[in-house]
C-alpha cells in the first residue's frame, strides 16, 4: 500500500534547458549510435543477472567504482563526454572525475529504487544527472517518513542531486510500458580513492 505522502524535495535542483533542444537531440544520436555499449549481463556472488538498461562507466586513471557488489569495468574518457563534463562542471562549479552512462532503450527499461551511497562517493557526495532523449520521471521516497513524489527530467534538463539527498531518500526510474522512445543519462560523480582521501586533492 502506498502510504507515502506527495512531497517535493530541495535537494534536488533540476535547470531545464541545460542544453537546448537542437544540442539535446544531437548529442543522443551521437551517443545513442557512436557510444560502444556493452552487453548487459553482469554478475553478482558468481550468479548472472541481465541489467535492465544499458551501462558504462567512465573515469579519471585509476579510479575504481562498484554498486551491488559489482565492480565496473572503468573506460577512460571519450572526447565527447569530457566536452560534456567541462561545461557541467563549470555549471555546477564543482569537480566530477567519473562518470556512469545509462541508455534506457525504451520504456520497459528502468532503474529501481536505490541510494548512490557507496563509500567510494564520500560522506558528502554531489551528483550531476544529464538527461537527453525522452523525459523520464525521476521517483523520490523519504528512508524515514516514506514521504514520497517525483520530478520530471526533460531532455537537456541538469538535475544536481544535493549531498544530503543519499542520506535521506531512495530513488528510482520506474517502468513505462507505454514509451517507445530511448533516453540516455550520465551521472557524473566525485570518486574518493581507496586510502580515504579525495582523489582530486592530490
Amino acid at each position: 500500500m502506498d502510504t507515502g505522502q506527495r512531497v517535493q524535495c530541495p535537494e534536488l535542483v533540476l535547470t531545464e534547458g541545460f542544453y537546448d533542444a537542437d544540442d539535446s537531440g544531437r548529442l543522443y544520436r551521437l551517443l545513442r549510435d557512436g557510444h560502444a555499449w556493452p552487453d548487459n549481463r553482469y554478475c553478482v556472488a558468481g550468479r548472472q543477472f541481465v541489467l535492465p538498461r544499458l551501462q558504462t562507466w567512465h573515469a579519471d586513471a585509476g579510479i575504481r567504482y562498484s554498486y551491488s557488489n559489482n565492480l565496473l569495468q572503468t573506460r577512460p574518457w571519450t572526447a565527447l563526454l569530457s566536452e560534456i563534463k567541462a561545461k557541467v562542471e563549470a555549471y555546477v562549479n564543482y569537480p566530477f572525475n567519473s562518470v556512469l552512462v545509462n541508455c534506457y532503450r525504451d520504456g520497459n527499461d528502468y532503474v529501481g529504487w536505490h541510494a548512490d551511497n557507496e563509500r567510494e562517493l564520500g560522506e558528502q557526495p554531489v551528483i550531476a544527472s544529464l538527461t537527453l532523449g525522452a523525459a523520464r520521471p525521476l521517483q523520490f521516497r523519504h528512508k524515514k517518513t516514506l514521504a514520497q513524489g517525483q520530478i520530471v527530467l526533460p531532455s537537456g534538463s541538469l538535475l544536481v542531486m544535493q549531498p544530503n539527498f543519499q542520506h535521506h531518500w531512495l530513488h528510482s526510474v520506474p517502468m513505462d510500458a507505454n514509451l517507445r522512445e530511448g533516453r540516455i543519462n550520465l551521472t557524473f560523480r566525485r570518486v574518493v580513492v581507496p586510502d580515504g582521501r579525495d582523489s582530486l586533492s592530490g
